[in-house]
């Protein structure tokens, strides 16, 4: 190769495609951007201050759950005999989810 010969000119770059975002919209349609979400155990849930709403996603069954004053930070399960219980930390303390009420 000859050090003196010029160079082929670049081709022009393609445009880069846009990223696709996660899939974090597995919520019900309506809730905003959540203010914690994480997932556990096959178990996903995203938390909605503004809304007082928590979205839980269970065996691929999403269901919503009213919060009231409860401002959720955490997750944990209890694994027994009967299946798991969720339990959420919020700032009064752990609530179980079956004392939350259903939004349908």
């Amino acid at each position: 190769m000859d050090a003196m010969k010029s160079m082929k000119p670049m081709e022009p770059l393609k445009p880069l495609k846009p990223m696709e975002a996660p899939d974090s919209s597995w919520w019900p349609p309506g809730l905003s951007n959540p203010s914690s979400s994480a997932s556990q155990n096959g178990v996903r849930y995203a938390f909605f201050a503004d809304q007082r709403r928590l979205a839980v996603e269970q065996e691929g069954k999403v269901r919503q759950y009213d919060t009231g004053e409860h401002r959720i930070s955490g997750v944990s399960q209890a694994q027994g005999s009967q299946g798991g219980t969720l339990r959420f930390t919020s700032q009064r303390g752990d609530v179980d989810l079956g004392s939350l009420k259903e939004v349908r």
